[in-house]
């Protein structure tokens, strides 16, 4: 990974994202959607990671952890010994510890280079974390966390594609709504006093991009974890109605998990590992 890229990610998420605000909340919220009328889609949407893992094993490692900042993320470690948080932020991993306490192993360290043997995992989770490594390195995220399960385990990565089919076709009915409602773009939030910041760095790939260079070296399976947008949940979902609205949504996605899986915002990637490597 590029070590300026590497750099920013952890100023970002140490002197901003990772900090918390009176409300008890972590500043890198603001990227989800917590009303009220969401709140039950949401936590469904995460425990869709448990369909990824097998049960029970000896150690799960959470690659690119962060402070393991909710509930139903505590989860996926509840059938493992413990769960070993690895993450270039220390700011995340003290919290972390926190949360978990003595279930957990803390180490700082790098997503393209594990610091771990071959076979060393039952289980693998991955929130929201390649996606910030430059895209020529995803390859080598995937290859890393593959490396390092056991062999008949899976690992359950959750990531972002870049401008899928439902964000494409809600992209110009939000413009219309935010000219009808008088309301202009939001301004990005200063940092370190750059121009136009992003906040920190991202890079997203496609569903074709996806299957070329990572299903060709790897038995991967793609489903729904959650095929709305935070942008497209605040600016469809109203408090009236939008509880119903998500249950119907959850419920397309569960019985069309193919179509959701390569046409929503977020993928939930299993990596399975078969018992037959050599």
């Amino acid at each position: 990974m590029n070590q300026d890229t590497k750099q920013k990610v952890r100023e970002f998420y140490d002197e901003i994202g990772w900090q918390q605000e009176e409300d008890g909340c972590y500043q890198n919220a603001r990227f989800e959607d917590l009303r009220p009328v969401v709140r039950e889609y949401i936590r469904r949407t995460r425990l869709r990671v448990m369909g990824g893992l097998l049960p029970k094993g000896r150690f799960l490692l959470d690659a690119g952890s962060g402070p393991v900042q909710y509930e139903e993320y505590k989860t996926y470690s509840q059938g493992y010994h413990m769960r070993v948080c690895l993450d270039i932020s220390i700011l995340a991993l003290r919290a972390a510890r926190e949360r978990i306490g003595d279930h957990g192993l803390f180490i700082v360290g790098d997503l393209v280079n594990l610091p771990f043997r071959e076979d060393s995992f039952d289980g693998a989770v991955s929130m929201h974390a390649i996606h910030h490594l430059p895209l020529p390195e995803h390859q080598r995220a995937y290859g890393e966390i593959h490396r390092v399960l056991a062999p008949g385990r899976t690992a359950a990565i959750v990531n972002g594609w870049y401008q899928p089919l439902l964000i494409r076709l809600a992209e110009p009915l939000i413009g219309l709504m935010r000219r009808l409602s008088g309301r202009s773009e939001k301004r990005k939030r200063e940092w370190l006093g750059e121009e136009d910041p992003a906040g920190t760095f991202v890079q997203k790939m496609t569903p074709e991009w996806f299957k070329r260079e990572i299903g060709s070296m790897m038995e991967v399976e793609l489903k729904p974890w959650r095929s709305l947008s935070t942008r497209i949940l605040r600016w469809f979902v109203r408090p009236f109605g939008g509880r119903i609205l998500l249950k119907l949504v959850f419920w397309l996605e569960s019985h069309f998990p193919r179509f959701f899986a390569e046409n929503g915002q977020y993928p939930l990637i299993v990596v399975k590992k078969p018992d037959n490597v050599q």
